[in-house]
C-alpha cells in the first residue's frame, strides 16, 4: 500500500479507484447450516460456479467463518457462515468493491465524506476495510495483493440502496466524488416500483465503473420486501428464471409485475437472502 497524503485532499485528485463490475460482489451472510443450500438455489438459479468452502478469519479480530465466492452471468456473491459471533460491524456491510489501490481508496473515500468504520487490515489474499456514507450505507473496500482477472459480465447487476430525503443529496455526492460515476436519471416515478399502492418517489439512477446503482430516495414507509434486498439482478427471460428459482427452494415474495419499463419480482433464497430480479422490457 502507498503512503497517505495529507487529509482534506480534494476527492477529485486523488485518481481513479474503481476497477470494473465483474469484480464487485454482494455479501451474504447465512447460518453455517444454510450454506449449501443458498449456494445449491443460488447456481441453480442463475447459473455459474462456487470456488471451494474454506474455514477462515475475515476479520482483523478472531473470528472463523466459512467463505467461497459464487461466480454467476448476473454478478458475484461473497457468502460468509460464520461458525462464531460475528464482530461489529461486519455483517451491516453490503457488498465489497474491488479498488486499486487501498490507500487510494482510503484517502478518497474521506476526502468525499465517508467514515471508515474498519481501518484497513490484511487478509489471506490482500487487504480490506469498511467505510459508510451519508445515510449509513456500508460498503466493504478490497485490494488483492494479485490482480484478479475476470470476463465481463453479461448482465451488470445493479446496487439498489435507500435513502431519506434529508441525507439523499450528500449521499449521491459522495458515491460520485469516489466512484468518479455519473446520474443517469433523477426522477418521480410510481412508487409500486417499491411496493407502494399510490404516490410517488424519487429514483436516481447513476453508473461508474464500479457497476449501476440505483438509489431510492423514500419516506422509510416501506413493506417487505422492499428495502431488505442490497442487489438486483438482469436475467434475459424473467419467467424462465422463477422456474428454476422455486425448483431450487426459492420462495417469490412479490410476484412478477410490469412496472416502469420493465418485468421485476422479489424473491427470497435458501438461508434468509431477498433479492430483486428484473427483466428489462424491450
Amino acid at each position: 500500500m502507498r503512503a497517505q497524503t495529507a487529509s482534506g485532499e480534494p476527492a477529485a485528485a486523488i485518481g481513479k479507484v474503481a476497477v470494473a463490475p465483474q469484480y464487485d460482489s454482494t455479501h451474504v451472510y447465512v447460518a453455517p447450516d444454510d450454506a449449501d443450500a443458498f449456494v445449491k438455489s443460488f447456481l441453480g438459479t442463475f447459473g455459474g460456479k462456487s470456488t471451494p468452502q474454506v474455514i477462515v478469519t475475515v476479520t482483523p479480530t478472531p473470528s472463523r467463518t466459512s467463505s467461497q465466492l459464487l461466480q454467476t452471468p448476473v454478478g458475484m456473491i461473497s457468502l460468509f457462515g460464520f461458525r462464531t459471533p460475528i464482530p461489529v460491524p461486519f455483517g451491516s456491510e453490503r457488498n465489497g468493491y474491488l479498488v486499486t489501490d487501498m490507500d487510494t481508496a482510503i484517502r478518497k473515500a474521506r476526502a468525499a465524506g465517508a467514515d471508515v468504520l474498519v481501518t484497513p487490515f490484511p487478509d489471506a489474499i490482500g487487504v480490506d476495510a469498511i467505510v459508510q456514507w451519508p445515510g449509513g450505507v456500508n460498503m466493504q473496500l478490497y485490494w488483492h495483493t494479485k490482480a484478479p482477472s475476470y470476463p465481463p459480465l453479461p448482465h451488470i447487476p445493479e446496487n439498489r440502496v435507500y435513502v431519506s430525503e434529508d441525507r439523499a443529496a450528500s449521499f449521491v455526492t459522495a458515491f460520485l466524488q469516489f466512484s468518479g460515476g455519473h446520474v443517469d436519471s433523477d426522477e418521480k416515478v410510481p412508487g409500486s416500483v417499491i411496493g407502494k399502492t399510490d404516490g410517488t418517489i424519487r429514483r436516481i439512477r447513476i453508473t461508474s465503473d464500479f457497476g449501476k446503482m440505483v438509489v431510492f430516495v423514500t419516506d422509510g414507509h416501506l413493506v417487505y420486501p422492499y428495502g431488505a434486498e442490497t442487489t438486483g439482478y438482469e436475467v434475459d427471460d424473467l419467467p424462465a428464471t422463477l422456474t428454476k428459482a422455486q425448483a431450487q427452494g426459492v420462495t417469490v415474495l412479490a410476484a412478477p409485475a410490469a412496472i416502469d419499463g420493465r418485468k421485476s419480482a422479489m424473491v427470497r433464497f435458501p438461508g434468509g437472502y431477498v433479492a430483486e430480479i428484473h427483466q428489462t422490457n424491450p
